[in-house]
């Protein structure tokens, strides 16, 4: 089933024969790898639950503080719990499996005949309906794309030091003005596609045919390489909110536990605060998850 693709010491992009839909399949399962994010887990799971998604595929890498029970108490049967604790690597090179990456091939493999829309992202990231109700019908519109990339918003620590009461959504409403900008770290993005029509997977880039093609949510089509211009940009329908930091003391603890890959601590902490320095320069302020919560009568959010 497995082709693997190597990049330096690891292997960050994994090939799979594409399941087979079901006649009934439907709706958007969000698969997601977690570790330890109790704190933030219930507030992002209620908000893609009144955003329509019908099931939460959840891989947990090794969750020691209750992030598990809180995704069981929020999602109930809409939750399937992975247990993904591990680093594995390829016997005879030595390189390592990148672990995301391999969550996310399980989960097309086995779960995406019954979806017509899979996302894969991390819980740090919201998806936000700009332009709709919820992400179906924001997805109505793109039937004709399988593979849909959206670019980060690129959000920072909004001036708190500690974590705050309250919720992410409420506490941190500044990001980087330009998802589409050169700077080191901020242009990338996640992606919404058909699970029966991938092809190969890395994090941030999914193959659904051989000429890598791509949809921006206006439904124009671009290659993964021409989605890098700003042509390509457009967050009209659905706008993917990145909370990189959330406050300082969160982004400490953040770079305390690592990358998903191996990697040197002194890179880890270089690569990190630079793309911090870069995210809050010339921060602007963003309401649009709020915005599309008042739009739903939701009051009170936290």
């Amino acid at each position: 089933m497995f082709g693997f693709l190597t990049r330096g010491k690891s292997i960050t992009r994994i090939a799979l024969d594409p399941p087979v839909p079901q006649g009934d399949r439907h709706g958007i399962a969000v698969v997601l790898i977690v570790r330890n994010e109790a704190r933030h887990a219930a507030e992002w799971a209620r908000f893609h639950r009144l955003a329509g998604v019908r099931q939460f595929i959840v891989y947990d890498n090794g969750s020691t503080d209750g992030t598990a029970e809180v995704l069981r108490s929020e999602l109930g049967e809409a939750l399937t719990l992975i247990p993904w604790d591990q680093k594995l690597r390829d016997a005879v090179r030595g390189l390592e499996i990148h672990n995301q990456v391999l969550a996310y091939a399980h989960a097309v493999r086995n779960f995406g005949p019954s979806f017509r829309w899979m996302t894969l992202i991390d819980l740090d990231e919201f998806l936000v309906p700009k332009g709709a109700g919820d992400l179906n019908e924001a997805l109505a519109g793109l039937e004709g794309c399988d593979n849909i990339s959206l670019p980060w918003h690129m959000f920072g620590r909004s001036g708190h030091i500690e974590a705050p009461e309250g919720g992410v959504l409420r506490n941190y409403t500044r990001r980087n003005p330009d998802p589409m900008s050169d700077a080191k770290g901020l242009r990338n993005f996640k992606m919404i596609v058909d699970p029966c029509k991938v092809l190969s997977i890395r994090v941030h880039q999914i193959w659904t045919d051989a000429a890598g093609t791509t949809c921006n949510d206006a439904g124009r089509r671009f290659t993964h390489r021409t989605r890098e211009t700003r042509e390509f940009y457009c967050a009209e329908r659905i706008q993917l909110n990145h909370y990189y930091t959330r406050s300082d003391a969160e982004l400490r603890a953040k770079i305390a536990r690592g990358p998903n890959l191996t990697t040197p601590d002194a890179d880890h902490l270089r690569r990190v605060m630079r793309k911090v320095e870069n995210i809050e320069r010339d921060e602007i302020e963003d309401t649009s998850a709020l915005d599309w919560l008042d739009r739903k009568g939701v009051s009170g959010w936290t």
